[in-house]
């Protein structure tokens, strides 16, 4: 383990889940005006329904795909599935999703700078944003090839090692990336980097997606009419 290596991968993920919690939690209590999508639909809409629905369907797959799958131990699933099938059907499922999510953001990132009107009202961080995600979802589909060098599961159980071993605050978390590939770390580099802008960027809706689960378990609410309620036969007094 080298210096380099402790301070992306032992130090930034802190960083990045600090700035993350924390700067979200104080976007929303003093900026709540900007706590929006910022949606250019009414700018052009355009090719924005194909990309934007590639784009989420995509990348919410691989958020929550990237999430139980790093973050389940071992041990709940082992008797179910060998950590080389798990590892084969995260590179298909993960493959098709990947392909799914950079085909929505290239559409995305390409009506924004190609359309002036809607570049000339885009923010910096909404273009470098989309510019990101683009580079990322084009490293994670770069590491298909080399997952598929090795489908004994070993690597994926490392790296899902790593982000265990991260999230619980234990040691030993960068000694299993020694022999990851550089296109692995830096796959997960941009990956925390995207925690990091996440309060500083239109990315904050996304919690704001995650409340509305709230709505299935809310009261019903009972809405009355404001039209006068009248026995049957009798008209409604008339304005004079």
């Amino acid at each position: 383990m080298n210096s380099l290596d402790f301070a992306l991968f032992g130090i930034y993920p802190y960083i990045c889940l600090a700035v993350f919690l924390v700067g979200s939690l104080l976007r929303f209590d003093r900026d709540q005006y900007s706590w929006k999508s910022d949606s250019s639909q009414l700018l052009r809409a355009g090719s924005l329904r194909w990309g934007s629905n590639l784009f989420h369907v995509g990348v919410l797959f691989l958020f929550f795909g990237h999430t139980f799958g790093m973050l389940t131990p071992h041990f709940m699933y082992e008797h179910f599935i060998s950590a080389g099938n798990k590892q084969l059907m995260a590179m298909i499922s993960g493959g098709i999703a990947g392909v799914l999510g950079f085909a929505g953001v290239s559409i995305l990132l390409h009506r924004r700078l190609s359309d002036e009107r809607i570049r000339i009202n885009s923010k910096t961080s909404d273009i470098l944003l989309l510019v990101l995600l683009w580079i990322q979802l084009a490293l994670g589909l770069a590491t298909i090839p080399l997952s598929a060098q090795h489908l004994d599961g070993g690597m994926m159980m490392n790296l899902a090692g790593w982000a265990q071993r991260i999230v619980t605050f234990q040691s030993g978390a960068v000694e299993l990336l020694a022999q990851a590939s550089w296109v692995f770390k830096l796959h997960m580099f941009l990956g925390m980097t995207v925690f990091l802008v996440f309060p500083f960027t239109r990315l904050v809706h996304v919690w704001s997606g995650f409340g509305t689960v709230a709505y299935l378990f809310r009261p019903y609410q009972m809405v009355r009419s404001r039209r006068l309620s009248l026995p049957p036969g009798h008209n409604q007094p008339q304005q004079h």
